[in-house]
């Protein structure tokens, strides 16, 4: 472990010892379980944390929860300036956060370097909308009277993430829902407890350093149990998960069940619509960065593919010619397009993946094979469009190539299956573009025009349909969801009229 340790000393720079407690709130601490961090390059450990027990999570949100008031009563632009200055120590750490992503999680380092970038323009997103949020005036119908929208924060909310983005999306919510005036409890993967401590470190030296209490944004870290204490907990209006369906359903069910409100960003079944008449290279390029990237590990990562039959061998053709390329190895090489899955047992499941479509007639055209440890061919799978495997979402760089004839024949197979969060269709012709984008067109939350699944924008909200869960992230007005909406009606004048006209008793 030691000697893991010391080869990757930019953990330091970090403030990562090669132990670290793992439940913070105001000052470190954590009696649980032990949780062995795993590098799934080599599938050594990198280091451990101390998970927090029951009694610890209480500590952790009473602390944070006594920071409520003084946090919310802060003016938004005030919240803006600390989010602003989390930016910028971001942006001093975006290559070791980077690495530390690329370690842990086991993405390229252009991508975890990028997820670094994500979090700090969605802190520069954060920072506009502190000068800019507002409620309405609204036409009253009784003189002399005046109805305003106020927009409030919900005071403590609660972020459960995984672990295929453990910044980028921590970061969607943490900046947004700072802004908005709430403190913060954070669950990350425990898969990926090491991401989670620098940046919580980091955002507790910004905090500090301008008087604020750090326990305003505090950290968890645990398996199972601690999740569910989360979305169990009345104290916290809000749980933001993101996951598998499955396990998405539990946490939906345990906080609806208390009324409280979820953001969930569940699985996504990605499929790209190559037309015949658009711009063939563009859409090469898109699916092989869509099918490859972060080993098919992204919510968002293309796995069904369909081509229009008179384009349908040459493409698949080059399709194949350019995965051979594809160079797979250690992420932290700047060389690698492809590093390992995460752990063995995304690789039990991409073997089984594998097996199950052969089974149901698919052709595998390329790849199938684990190559070691941790690392596996990206994989191009031909197979029929109501195959059950495609509508499976399967976390590996597994990609299911069909044809279709017709553009009503393609949107129809896009919108087949359950889940509903990424989509896009390559096309130059207008007509095929406006059908794809109108109301029969693709029924995900995400639907592109000449561009991949992959790939998200923060300045659009992010979110899906379906069992994608319906939940919204990052830009536009998702702010929303972290704050309670107030009607007031104010009436200035010296009489006292009911609504609709209604008369009761004398005037």
């Amino acid at each position: 472990m030691a000697l893991e340790y010391e080869q990757h000393l930019f953990l330091k720079e970090l403030g990562i010892e090669p132990e670290n407690l793992g439940c913070f709130s105001g000052e470190w601490k954590g009696s649980g379980e032990e949780i062995l961090c795993y590098n799934p390059t080599n599938n050594k450990v990198i280091a451990k944390v101390r998970a927090a027990s029951e009694e610890d999570y209480e500590w952790c949100v009473k602390r944070a929860l006594d920071c409520r008031n003084l946090w919310s009563s802060l003016p938004m632009p005030t919240r803006g300036e600390i989010v602003r200055q989390i930016g910028d120590a971001l942006r001093e750490k975006r290559l070791l956060l980077g690495k530390l992503i690329s370690l842990e999680m086991g993405k390229i380092l252009a991508e975890g370097i990028g997820e670094v970038q994500e979090f700090i323009d969605i802190c520069d997103f954060g920072v506009g909308l502190s000068r800019q949020l507002s409620g309405k005036c609204l036409p009253s119908e009784r003189q002399d009277h005046v109805m305003f929208e106020m927009w409030h924060p919900l005071g403590a909310v609660g972020y459960i993430t995984a672990f295929n983005f453990p910044c980028a999306v921590f970061g969607w919510n943490s900046a947004i829902s700072l802004v908005c005036g709430n403190v913060q409890i954070w669950k990350p993967s425990e898969t990926t407890p090491l991401v989670a401590v620098a940046l919580t470190k980091i955002i507790a030296q910004v905090l500090k350093s301008n008087g604020y209490p750090p326990e305003i944004a505090s950290l968890v870290i645990g398996c199972g149990a601690i999740g569910e204490r989360l979305a169990k907990d009345s104290r916290l209006p809000l749980i933001s998960f993101t996951g598998s369906t499955k396990t998405g359903r539990k946490v939906s069910k345990l906080v609806h069940e208390r009324l409280g409100k979820t953001i969930l960003e569940l699985g996504g079944n990605n499929a790209v619509i190559v037309d015949k008449d658009c711009n063939m290279d563009m859409a090469h390029r898109a699916v092989l960065f869509g099918a490859v990237g972060t080993a098919g590990q992204r919510c968002t990562s293309t796995r069904r593919l369909y081509l229009h039959r008179s384009i349908y061998n040459n493409f698949v053709e080059k399709l194949v010619d350019s995965y051979r390329q594809v160079i797979i190895g250690d992420p932290l090489d700047e060389k690698t397009l492809m590093g390992p899955l995460h752990t063995k047992m995304a690789v039990e499941m991409y073997q089984k993946g594998i097996e199950e479509a052969v089974s149901q007639g698919g052709k595998v055209l390329y790849g199938g094979k684990v190559i070691r440890d941790n690392f596996v061919e990206p994989t191009i799978i031909e197979v029929k469009p109501h195959a059950k495997c495609v509508q499976v979402e399967l976390f590996a760089p597994i990609l299911y190539v069909m044809p279709f004839d017709t553009l009503q024949e393609a949107i129809t197979l896009n919108n087949s299956v359950s889940q509903g969060l990424s989509s896009s269709l390559f096309s130059s012709h207008m007509q095929h573009v406006f059908e794809w984008l109108g109301p029969c067109g693709s029924d995900c939350g995400i639907v592109n025009v000449n561009i991949g699944t992959s790939g998200a924008e923060i300045g659009g909200a992010f979110g899906g349909e379906k069992e994608t869960g319906g939940g919204r992230e990052s830009g536009s007005d998702a702010w929303k969801q972290y704050m309670r909406r107030v009607t007031a009606t104010v009436n200035y004048g010296n009489a006292l009229p009911l609504a609709q006209g209604i008369q009761f008793g004398s005037s």
